[in-house]
């Protein structure tokens, strides 16, 4: 057993001040990614902040501009089965529902989803390097076993993944972060709070220590008349992708207006190509075009030895969800393709 020490926040301030200035303290709200990386010695803290009673950051509301507010210690589960979301951004729904099982989405917070480590399994033995765990140590996915890894993104410091299905959903919602710690608060665009791996993979996001997600706002366009989530995994529950993609699309006729197109399983953050988006911009809702935006999405794109085959993978998977989002009611549980 290890030693360690364990206080409740009353409010922001006092989580944020606990938390300073003590580089083995963790904030701890429904701890299902904490206490996997504890149990795999990844991770050893010292002190755990509980933020579990600060109350305002528990709740899903309406706010200026026509958008929804999501607390950071609501629920996945109860994110995804609330009236307000399953009605406006089903397509938010529909990825959370696609993640991990009903027993953890009813313990993962909001804000510790978008907080979770990469699933690597480099990452998860603390008997190999790793140089997110020991910089300068080494990245043994690179010439070992990388089925699950990036294709996008990756460095030669680093080629994992991040894992998480609800991120992908709201990195093509556009959604905007809010943190808070002892001096105040700001708010951060989801395309900048998670970063890539460059020379710097320990570093999954843009929080400075004894920051905190308090609220994830959602814009007022949640892409509920045309959307899609397609996440292929080895098994069909309880699996991280290999390639998962979400898609929202405003349609004039059979024209597309405008098109949102994120991807997960293939780089250390979720993936947008804007340029891809744009290219759909005035095109004929056909396969053809969502090639074409395919093929922009994956430029670039470098497997290894063991996970190549998720580059022609993720191609399809684009061109299939873009149809699919044609059809959104495919998407409800129990609907036949």
């Amino acid at each position: 057993m290890n030693k360690f020490d364990y206080q409740q926040a009353a409010n922001t301030h006092e989580a944020s001040v606990l938390v300073t200035g003590n580089d083995r303290a963790n904030f701890i709200a429904g701890g299902t990614n904490l206490i996997d990386l504890w149990k795999y010695n990844v991770t050893n803290p010292a002190l755990l902040v509980d933020i579990n009673r600060i109350k305002e950051n528990k709740t899903i509301e309406e706010i200026e501009g026509g958008g929804i507010r999501l607390g950071a210690l609501v629920s996945n589960a109860d994110t995804a089965y609330h009236p307000l979301i399953e009605q406006r951004y089903p397509l938010l729904s529909s990825a959370i529902l696609a993640g991990a099982s009903g027993q953890i989405r009813n313990m993962a917070s909001n804000g510790g989803n978008l907080m979770q480590r990469t699933r690597c399994y480099y990452f998860y033995d603390a008997e190999v390097p790793c140089n997110k765990r020991h910089p300068g140590s080494g990245c043994p996915a690179i010439s070992g076993y990388n089925r699950m890894h990036a294709i996008l993104g990756h460095s030669e410091h680093c080629i994992a993944v991040f894992p998480s299905d609800m991120c992908v959903a709201l990195a093509a919602l556009e959604a905007v972060v809010n943190v808070s710690d002892a001096n105040g608060t700001r708010s951060i665009p989801f395309e900048d709070f998670h970063r890539l791996p460059e020379s710097t993979p320990e570093v999954d996001n843009t929080l400075k220590h004894g920051e905190f997600i308090t609220s994830i706002d959602l814009p007022s366009n949640g892409f509920s008349s045309n959307y899609a989530y397609l996440k292929i995994r080895d098994r069909n529950s309880y699996a991280f992708a290999l390639v998962s993609v979400a898609t929202g699309l405003a349609l004039d006729g059979d024209m597309i207006r405008e098109a949102r197109i994120a991807l997960g399983g293939v780089a250390h953050k979720p993936w947008r190509v804007k340029a891809a988006e744009d290219a759909l911009r005035g095109k004929p809702v056909t396969e053809t075009s969502f090639e074409q935006a395919a093929d922009l999405m994956l430029e670039g794109a470098q497997g290894f030895k063991y996970n190549r085959f998720k580059i022609a993978l993720a191609k399809r998977a684009i061109i299939r969800n873009c149809m699919m989002s044609l059809h959104p009611e495919l998407q409800k549980p129990g609907a036949q393709p």
